[in-house]
């Protein structure tokens, strides 16, 4: 890691544009020194193009290390977030110039930059982005994007399998004792992980209205830590669906060893091959990987498997309405690289599908973002602290940048505030089944 750099002499709240003004000096000066490393036109170009954006950065402050020993400030020193990032190739530029967002999270997992503080130079990037490239370069970059993988039954298996049957062993390194794979919800800074996550699976049963002897149907069961919560806490009978080999047979053994397997079916069976009547439906983070052409096939069934006074709670991480559709355009970093077949949906994508083609209304929404960024840093941490023995599971230096860029990136976003995490409950009109609030 890189030290933070010494305390600049700029005075205390000086404007951003003076900062801005002070970078741009500085990325001449660093063009120049730097001119004998540089070879072609658009090599220089790229570094110029980049520069020169990061120069227009507003929010936070920024230190970038050129290669040579030049560096670039941006923003007001006393600014938060405040970060370093270390340029080591300049390949950094081109790629970056080339392919946006997608570019640097490439450039990141090639080597060609690194960072005293990888989550916040990436939120930094959140929350500057509609200044980080000039318009040009984002549209071409955008047009340069593979498509997006397709989510029919073959294909999802095939996208679950890539994230999920990386093996349970690597999952167990850096989740914590329950095993589940999506944000915790924290009463206090310092409460353990899985005691948060434990909280959030009882709210999740609780929004859901999941009563004893209720069947419960869960759509992407994971591990299985919410299947054996509702049955071990609440005497549910829950069917659990899931499309990974792994995580059927570490959740069914889990199943078996906790006393459960009377009232917990856990089945390998895609959600649209799904039948039966249910009192209530839970979907914990699987909604992102449906895929929008099945949207809304997805609620559909959703709709058709609830009983009439039945009660659906997702819990589901959702890009802002504004910009959804540019966003939904392209392939982002984590689909082409981690989860295949990913797409996020927006709210009010969400009501529109319900009022078209269900009889389901939303009925309460609770944002958990911030929770999430600290799930998120858990698990980063817990991750790097475990490095030798993601090694030792055969994962090469590659693996571990990409998984670090994942976590990185993920926290960085629900830190600004840019996407959330959504706890929805869904039912039909006039059911006297819910209580006075759902939480």
């Amino acid at each position: 890691m890189t030290p933070p750099p010494p305390p600049s002499t700029t005075p205390t709240g000086e404007c951003v544009a003076s900062a801005a003004r002070r970078s741009a000096g500085g990325l001449r000066t660093a063009q120049r020194t730097s001119a004998a490393r540089r070879g072609g036109l658009l090599a220089r170009v790229a570094r110029r193009k980049v520069l020169e954006g990061l120069a227009r950065w507003s929010h936070g402050h920024l230190v970038v290390r050129l290669p040579g020993g030049d560096r670039v400030e941006t923003g007001a020193p006393d600014a938060r977030p405040s970060a370093t990032l270390v340029v080591r190739d300049e390949a950094f530029f081109s790629k970056v110039a080339r392919r946006g967002r997608l570019g640097l999270g490439e450039s990141y997992v090639d080597g060609d930059w690194t960072a005293d503080d990888l989550p916040a130079v990436l939120e930094l990037g959140v929350r500057n982005r509609t200044a980080a490239l000039p318009a040009l370069w984002s549209r071409l970059a955008t047009l340069l994007q593979p498509r997006r993988l397709e989510n029919d039954r073959a294909g999802s298996r095939r996208n679950i399998r890539a994230h999920y049957d990386l093996g349970n062993d690597f999952y167990a390194l850096w989740l914590d004792d329950t095993m589940t794979y999506s944000s915790a919800v924290f009463a206090r800074e310092d409460e353990p992980l899985a005691s948060a996550q434990t909280r959030k699976l009882d709210a999740m049963a609780t929004k859901a209205c999941v009563r004893a002897d209720d069947r419960v149907l869960e759509i992407g069961c994971g591990w299985g830590s919410f299947a054996a919560h509702a049955a071990g806490t609440r005497g549910a009978r829950v069917t659990g669906l899931t499309i990974s080999d792994a995580q059927l047979g570490f959740a069914r053994e889990r199943v078996r060893a906790a006393g459960l397997a009377d009232r917990v079916d856990l089945r390998l069976e895609d959600y649209r091959d799904t039948r039966g009547s249910y009192d209530s439906i839970v979907s914990i983070e699987m909604f992102e990987a449906v895929g929008r052409r099945w949207w809304p096939a997805w609620f559909r069934a959703v709709d058709g498997l609830l009983a009439k006074d039945g009660v659906a709670a997702m819990q589901v991480i959702t890009h802002p309405d504004l910009g959804f559709e540019r966003y939904a355009a392209r392939t982002d970093w984590i689909e082409r690289y981690v989860f295949p077949g990913s797409l996020l949906g927006s709210l009010s994508a969400f009501a529109s599908l319900l009022a078209k083609h269900t009889r389901l209304r939303i009925h309460h929404v609770e944002d958990i973002g911030p929770h999430y960024a600290r799930t998120l840093a858990a698990w980063r941490e817990r991750f790097l602290a475990r490095e030798r023995d993601v090694r030792a599971l055969g994962f090469d230096d590659r693996f571990l940048r990409t998984w670090t860029y994942y976590l990185s990136v993920c926290e960085a976003a629900f830190r600004a505030r840019h996407l959330m995490n959504l706890q929805l409950v869904l039912t039909r009109e006039g059911n006297d089944r819910l209580p006075d609030t759902a939480s």
